[in-house]
This record gives C-alpha cells, sequence and structure tokens, in this order.
C-alpha cells in the first residue's frame, strides 16, 4: 500500500514534534517500522522500479509462439531461457490466450490455439 506523500510528512512531522521514536510513531500510526525508516530518508514515493520489467524478449516470445503453437509453458521457459513464472506473466503481458480445442484429436495429443489480440488463430 503507498501511502500519500502528505500522511508520510505528518507522521514524521509529529515524530519530530514529540521526540519519538521510529517504533513508537510506527505503532501509533499503524504502519511498518521499515515505512517509517525509509520515510526519514526520502519521504517523496518512487516513481520509476530500478529493474527492467521483464527479462522476456517479448519478440521471441512472439516468434515461439507462433513456431511451437502447442508447447507448455515450460517448454518455452527452457527455449527463451526464463522462468516460468516469467513466461506467464509475459503471456498475460501480451494478452495471449490458452484456448483448448473442444475435441480431443485422434493421436490423443494436446494441442493448443494461441490467440494475439488483433491476429486471428496462430
Amino acid at each position: 500500500m503507498t501511502y500519500s506523500v502528505d500522511f508520510r510528512r505528518k507522521v514524521l512531522a509529529i515524530r519530530e514534534k514529540e521526540g519519538l521514536s521510529l517504533a513508537k510513531i510506527a505503532k501509533r500510526f499503524g504502519v511498518g517500522l521499515n515505512s517509517v525508516m525509509r520515510w526519514s530518508k526520502n519521504v517523496e514515493a518512487k516513481t520509476t522500479r530500478n529493474k527492467p520489467a521483464t527479462r522476456v524478449d517479448m519478440e521471441a516470445l512472439k516468434r515461439d509462439i507462433e513456431q511451437h503453437p502447442d508447447a507448455y509453458q515450460y517448454e518455452r521457459a527452457v527455449r527463451l531461457g526464463v522462468s516460468r513464472n516469467g513466461i506467464w506473466h509475459a503471456l498475460k503481458r501480451l494478452k495471449v490466450s490458452y484456448k483448448k480445442k473442444p475435441t480431443t484429436p485422434e493421436s490423443q495429443s494436446r494441442k493448443a490455439i494461441y490467440v494475439l489480440p488483433g491476429n486471428s488463430k496462430i
């Protein structure tokens, strides 16, 4: 949960005015001790991340979807050198949905259809 800058300043002002410790002011306002410690160093909220949003190359993932439409996520993860969870989040960011075919194919093998937004079936 992100607290407003006004609230942060209020907490720090009361701490300074009443001479309270970080632990006491955190308990008084019901916020985490680490939050109050962080606010005492920099009251402004961070607006950017220190790391890139993803390690997954989105273009490579799109090519992989086109080349291997029936692949499992763990298989994609191995091919792209990332975690299965990373693949799941990347597919979600691409708004790619997994659809099973309504009938089982004769070969009993699993088939999948990935749908990219704005495109027809791949």
